[in-house]
């Protein structure tokens, strides 16, 4: 039984649904909104983590000043500190006028700040400040300035990750994480699936005057059990397709397989269970992956290379009466530029060595390198497939191409 102050919120918002984890995270935002206490929303892409800092707003005594939310991810690095902390009449170029920033604009009021994982380290350090201190200095300008902000943060990346990697500062995290908020994934919801399915359905149906599709059993069991990587993003998505689409009204599981990606795909996606990959779902565990499956490539290597150096030093050894290519010595095994190989001749016989030492110089900037080589060959170099299949933002993979002097032609 839901409170009616709950209840309230959920039908001021639009928000669907009566799962305990949803009801748990909407009623924390309830609680702290009354404060002036950072908090920090997290959740899968897609789940409506955008609903929790306007809840929280709206129930504050910051309700009648300003809400500003900022899509961190989609601010080029290099104007970023600029659009938050404004900036002063030419001090870049472009800089024809003084500008207020986010936080000056907000002033009294509150700062959404979405996907703050994307933040540079540099903008980190000021807003570290103005959350520590509540003063900001615009670019190129020296004269601190002050502001009184609430700022609500979200991700849906793993920031204890990023701090462990250097791409996220300690002591940022826990200013932003004050309050933490878990929003749920969507499968994690399977009672709510259906009654957001309908309500899209629905929705679409009065846009357009059109009759509202209805799932039969089957297909609601179909939809309930799906796996849903997208969240309620892709569930709408899925609820619009289909209404535009299809002619009959009634959606059999047939008709609604037809509009979901295979399980098989999703669950790879999703970095679930796989023959191939196991459950590593981070770039870091595919890195790792790689190296030591490297490892054991050498490892294999080295052990043919003594087996053949072996034969050859032996008294019965007989030399074949062809040079032998490389693959006649070490198998089809996958080779890492870096590696660097020494040629020994026995008579006729030649085989190559991989130089050990080297090997274990192998660094991981040089297997990223390779993979994001690899990954834009195969996607045409078009960045955003490429940052898809190496289950990164397009963002992230931009910036590690810069650090690792890599552009959108490297053949």
């Amino acid at each position: 039984m839901i409170s009616n102050d709950l209840f309230s919120v959920k039908q001021r918002f639009g928000i669907i649904g009566n799962a305990e984890a949803l009801n748990t995270a909407l009623e924390t935002a309830m609680r702290v909104a009354a404060t002036d206490l950072s908090v920090l929303v997290t959740g899968e892409s897609g789940v409506g983590k955008e609903f929790f800092p306007q809840v929280i707003h709206a129930y504050s005594a910051r309700k009648h000043k300003k809400y500003i939310a900022v899509n961190c991810g989609a601010i080029p690095e290099g104007t970023i500190d600029s659009e938050l902390f404004g900036h002063e009449k030419g001090s870049f170029t472009g800089a024809i006028d003084s500008r207020k920033g986010y936080f000056e604009e907000a002033d009294g009021g509150t700062i959404f700040l979405d996907e703050v994982g994307e933040l540079p380290l540099s903008t980190q350090v000021r807003l570290l400040r103005v959350l520590q201190t509540g003063e900001f200095i615009r670019v190129g300008s020296a004269k601190v300035q002050k502001t009184d902000v609430r700022v609500v943060a979200a991700t849906n990346n793993d920031l204890l990750r990023a701090i462990a990697e250097g791409r996220f500062r300690e002591d940022l995290y826990y200013r932003l994480n004050t309050v933490p908020i878990v929003v749920p994934a969507l499968r994690e919801r399977k009672s709510d699936i259906y009654l957001l399915f309908r309500k899209f359905a629905s929705d679409v149906a009065t846009q357009y005057k059109m009759p509202a599709i209805t799932l039969d059993e089957g297909a609601r069991a179909l939809l309930e059990s799906y796996h849903w990587r997208g969240n309620i993003r892709q569930l709408k998505n899925v609820a619009e397709q289909i209404s535009a689409v299809e002619q009959s009204r009634t959606i059999t599981a047939d008709i609604l397989r037809r509009y979901l990606p295979s399980e098989s795909y999703s669950m790879r996606l999703a970095g679930e269970q796989r023959s191939d990959m196991g459950d590593m779902a981070t770039e870091r565990e595919l890195l790792y992956k790689i190296l030591f499956d490297m490892r054991s490539d050498i490892n294999e290597l080295k052990r043919m290379m003594r087996e053949a150096m072996e034969g050859v030093s032996s008294p019965n050894f007989s030399a074949p009466t062809h040079h032998a290519h490389r693959s006649d010595v070490v198998g089809l095994l996958p080779e890492p530029r870096e590696l660097i190989h020494e040629r020994y001749d026995y008579d006729d016989a030649m085989v190559e060595v991989v130089d050990d030492d080297v090997a274990r110089e192998l660094t991981k900037e040089d297997v990223q390198r390779e993979q994001i080589i690899e990954a834009l060959r195969r996607n045409n170099y078009r960045r955003k497939d490429a940052a898809r299949d190496l289950f990164i933002s397009e963002r992230t993979l931009y910036r590690r191409m810069k650090a690792l002097g890599i552009d959108d032609n490297t053949k």
